[in-house]
């Protein structure tokens, strides 16, 4: 497993938990060892992850610490940018700002368009779609 995503495992895990969750819970979850376990604890702390711990007692993370989502489903999306469309149309001036910027960001092209104009730059042909 990643270091990354070992990372967001660990808040994910520690976020389940209301109360702490001893040291030795953790790496066995994660199927690390307990000395990963505690640099990889330091590194969140060092982030800013808000993250207390005791020996004997274990680990807690303090509520408020929040990821935001990775990814969305399609309807999610559209749920987003019609809320986000009706906070910039009757949102206060702080907000309605915030929801314009937030429509206004733009998704990367999807890998195929880019290809399709690299080649059409190079002069090269469209690919058989039979192939």
């Amino acid at each position: 497993m990643a270091r990354a995503e070992r990372l967001l495992d660990l808040i994910q895990l520690l976020r389940l938990h209301r109360r702490p969750v001893t040291g030795e819970a953790l790496a066995a979850e994660l199927g690390v060892s307990l000395r990963t376990l505690y640099r990889d604890v330091a590194t969140l702390q060092a982030q800013g992850a808000r993250i207390d711990g005791a020996p004997g007692l274990g680990y807690l993370l303090h509520e408020g610490f929040v990821l935001p989502p990775l990814m969305f489903t399609s309807d999610e999306v559209e749920a987003l940018v019609l809320g986000s469309r009706w906070v910039a149309d009757r949102g206060d001036t702080r907000l309605a700002a915030a929801a314009r910027d937030a429509l206004d960001a733009r998704a990367p092209r999807r890998r195929q368009a880019l290809m399709r104009e690299w080649r059409a730059q190079q002069g090269l042909p469209e690919p058989d779609a039979r192939c």
